[in-house]
């Protein structure tokens, strides 16, 4: 046994001579004395041991973390109290705590990042989505004969989910542009080359098109859909990097389910022109109309499991209101009380309680963060619950941004899973996840 292990298991056995005798309670605060920590610059957090006895602290920068407001390399505290961080700055610090100045009691490693705020959506926005190809959704047949009929991508082995990217070698990403190709090749016999993504793998594969004698044209035998439309709402914009997020969960297509690539996209301000209820069994709807002179306020360049990210032109209008709030880490997030942000009628946002009933302890990106129930009666006595079209609606707790609402519980309409804000930052672009902190340490 090293001799710090040594000094670790004196220090640990002192604790519990210590502590004999008293509460439970010192025994799980030390259990629950994190390893690590994070924090945002300016940040303040409170750690408690409680424990009756004094040690000695070190902080190996405390340009970058005070402890109980001073900043010094070491010095001694009463475990019995609380001991307060302050993040200075943006970098890493590890605070050392060890009894009678010597004996290793806990090691804390601190990463501060640099503050992050951002404007709370909740607008009902309209999104207009391009595939980076054309995706195909079906087989159909082609009468080829009076008794026969074949397809050709079935033939041909194309799968439904797979994107066509090219086709002859050229990138092809309308619809309305692969007719007059097929009709080329068809005549002059030749097959079409087809450049396919299927499983985030490229392959080519030819397809000669068929005659349809009922039709009269040459058909590939396929469905085929370019773009996507719908309704969702506006989770945030941040203001100082120019990018929003919305949703909470990836666009699919209505047919295979497979994600859509992102092509080019834009998103509009919409306007809910009414709603059906959510009913035990039967999720309601959100029905929204586009103005005709809606102008895009952003565009769509990442359609990810959290949502659809970009880029937007300036703070979008109808806001709750235009105050920046901090945004919380996973592990910030509580059971208890919150709010969230969406629109019931027209483009009104506006504010609603909940009850935020489950967190999961999640160290990695993960869809289910959060288990939550709408518990305001103006809210229910309208939507039922949750309804289709509510998603991307953000979630407040304490003063701070801690997710977006993603799916209703089809059984109880008036509860559903909720994503943690910080999974949506980082495919926006503007957090890193706490494997890419240790891998920025590591390099």
């Amino acid at each position: 046994m090293g001799s710090n292990q040594r000094k670790r298991l004196i220090g640990l056995l002192l604790v519990l001579f210590v502590c004999l005798g008293s509460l439970t309670t010192p025994f799980q605060s030390f259990a629950s004395f994190p390893e690590e920590l994070r924090l945002f610059t300016g940040q303040q957090t409170q750690l408690q041991l409680a424990m009756p006895v004094s040690a000695q602290v070190t902080v190996n920068h405390p340009e970058v973390l005070k402890v109980n407001g001073t900043a010094r390399h070491s010095f001694e505290v009463d475990l019995h109290h609380p001991i307060e961080l302050e993040s200075y700055k943006a970098g890493q610090a590890e605070m050392k705590l060890k009894l009678f100045g010597a004996i290793p009691l806990k090691t804390v490693k601190v990463n501060v990042v640099p503050d992050l705020k951002v404007i709370p959506g909740g607008q009902t926005i309209g999104v207009k989505l391009k595939s980076a190809g054309i995706m195909v959704v079906g087989h159909h047949l082609v009468a080829v004969s009076e008794d026969k009929k074949t397809s050709p991508g079935e033939e041909a082995k194309i799968q439904l989910g797979d994107l066509i990217t090219k086709m002859n070698g050229k990138m092809i990403n309308d619809v309305s542009k692969v007719a007059d190709l097929v009709k080329s090749a068809g005549e002059s016999k030749k097959p079409i080359t087809l450049t396919i993504v299927r499983n985030k793998e490229t392959i080519e594969i030819p397809i000669y098109p068929a005659y349809d004698i009922v039709d009269k044209a040459y058909r590939l035998g396929l469905y085929i859909r370019d773009s996507a439309a719908g309704v969702g709402t506006l989770t945030f914009y941040a203001p100082d990097q120019g990018v929003y997020g919305a949703l909470g969960h990836v666009i699919t297509d209505m047919d295979t389910q497979t994600p859509i690539v992102v092509g080019e996209g834009e998103i509009v301000h919409s306007n809910v022109t009414s709603i059906s209820k959510s009913q035990n069994g039967e999720p309601g709807e959100k029905r929204a109309q586009i103005p005709r002179e809606s102008k895009p306020i952003g565009n769509i360049e990442r359609n990810t499991q959290f949502g659809i990210f970009g880029k937007m032109f300036a703070a979008p209008d109808h806001s709750l209101n235009n105050d920046a709030l901090p945004v919380a880490f996973a592990e910030e997030v509580k059971e208890g009380p919150a709010q969230i942000y969406t629109v019931v009628n027209g483009q009104k946002v506006e504010k609603f309680d909940i009850e935020v009933l489950h967190v999961a302890k999640q160290d990695f990106p993960a869809t289910k963060g959060m288990v939550i129930k709408i518990t305001d009666p103006r809210s229910l006595d309208k939507t039922g619950g949750i309804v289709q079209g509510m998603s991307g609606s953000p979630i407040i707790q304490n003063g701070k941004m801690i997710g977006a609402v993603t799916h209703v519980f089809v059984n109880d309409p008036t509860s559903g899973y909720g994503r943690f804000i910080e999974w949506m930052l980082h495919d926006a672009g503007i957090m890193l996840r706490p494997t890419d902190t240790q891998e920025l340490k590591a390099g």
